[in-house]
């Protein structure tokens, strides 16, 4: 399937690896050109030229200020974006600290609300956004209190903009579920495939074609959808 994707422009952010990264390649192996965000130099080096020479970087962390004006002085127009954020600090609701819930707070909510605004005036008309969230959107997960109290609040921010935004400009949440992230073997214990109806963690790539594809003209009539991507771990309908 033909994605429409060939000289497009994209910046993803969390682009060095995991979710980003993966999202950046099924991006350009469809002839997309990608803008990859992340803190550090050297790993977003390397992963921008994994991807061949149409690609390029800017190493900053969202969740300062200014860091938005900072992207977009960088890249210019572009045709879509993926807000994908550092997940918040592990722990449940009653055990973390008040510097838990600042680092949480300042990491996942302010820095993809600081994002969006600058960004989203970058894409030209009949592009796109889309936000990585997480089925705590969803669905409390325990020990993420943090992500529990902090992604329904973004998808409802994803449900505003896809309002405020149309009809120039498409805007989508993404839950990841259970996928072979660093980040997930951080914070998993046991078989973390346990429980997944499709028997698996899912791997990057498979989450990477998702994103891809709702950031691309190929879902031209898709807005204001929060999709799944965790191997029918969820269980509610909607």
């Amino acid at each position: 399937m033909d994605l429409g994707l060939q000289g497009r422009r994209y910046v993803v952010t969390g682009g060095s690896r995991g979710l980003g990264l993966a999202t950046a390649r099924a991006l350009a192996a469809d002839g997309a050109r990608t803008w990859l965000v992340a803190r550090h130099a050297d790993r977003l080096r390397e992963a921008a030229e994994s991807l061949g020479p149409d690609h390029g970087f800017t190493a900053i962390d969202v969740a300062i200020e200014g860091a938005a004006e900072a992207i977009a002085d960088a890249v210019g127009p572009i045709d879509g974006v993926l807000v994908n954020v550092g997940g918040p600090p592990a722990g449940g609701t009653l055990d973390l600290s008040d510097a838990q819930w600042r680092e949480a707070i300042d990491g996942v909510l302010l820095a993809t609300v600081r994002l969006l605004p600058t960004l989203s005036a970058q894409v030209v008309e009949g592009g796109s956004i889309l936000v990585v969230l997480s089925t705590t959107a969803r669905e409390p997960i325990a020990g993420l209190g943090a992500s529990n109290a902090l992604r329904p609040g973004l998808a409802m921010v994803v449900k505003e903009l896809s309002n405020t935004l149309a009809p120039a400009i498409r805007v989508n949440g993404i839950m990841p579920g259970r996928i072979a992230t660093d980040r997930l073997m951080a914070v998993a214990s046991g078989d973390v495939g346990e429980g997944v109806p499709l028997g698996r963690v899912g791997e990057p790539a498979e989450f990477g074609r998702v994103a891809a594809f709702l950031l691309s003209p190929a879902a031209s009539y898709v807005t204001g959808a929060i999709l799944a991507v965790d191997g029918g771990l969820l269980r509610s309908a909607g």
